[in-house]
């Protein structure tokens, strides 16, 4: 009997140690990273360069233009969103609800905002053709998505 008590001891002594890291936190166990939150709003196809000669008239305007599109399935209020370029020029959302898995297409000139199209109502082009940054930023300034285009 004396001979398997080192063996029993062991036994015992690793059953506690055991039971004692079961019951510690996981965070006490294992460094916790949260996620970091991914708007399902993104910018989508660029068209900086309208097409033809750039010219300020309304149909110049409206050649250029930026998706933002809805990679979710819920539909999200872009009510406040901006939309801004390198030189921080900026175009405000007003009402749209934009629908999961659906696109909206901001043109630069002047129309009759829809689903589908919103209209900057500008007079001179937003987006440099060669070289710019479009900034998509939520109702709180935070910004959700860059797109670059050009040399940097």
């Amino acid at each position: 009997m004396i001979r398997f008590a080192p063996r029993l001891a062991t036994a015992v002594l690793g059953s506690a140690a055991l039971a004692a890291t079961m019951a510690l936190p996981a965070s006490a166990t294992a460094q916790h990273t949260p996620a970091k939150h991914r708007s399902p709003i993104v910018i989508g196809a660029v068209q900086a360069d309208s097409p033809g000669r750039d010219t300020r008239a309304n149909r110049s305007l409206n050649g250029e233009w930026i998706t933002v599109q809805n990679t979710g399935r819920h539909p999200v209020n872009l009510k406040g969103w901006t939309l801004s370029n390198s030189r921080h020029q900026t175009y405000r959302f007003n009402h749209l609800r934009l629908g999961g898995h659906k696109t909206v297409r901001v043109h630069t000139g002047r129309g009759h905002d829809n689903l589908q199209h919103v209209f900057q109502n500008r007079r001179d082009h937003m987006w440099d053709n060669k070289r710019d940054t479009a900034t998509l930023r939520d109702q709180h300034r935070h910004p959700i998505d860059t797109e670059r285009w050009g040399r940097r």
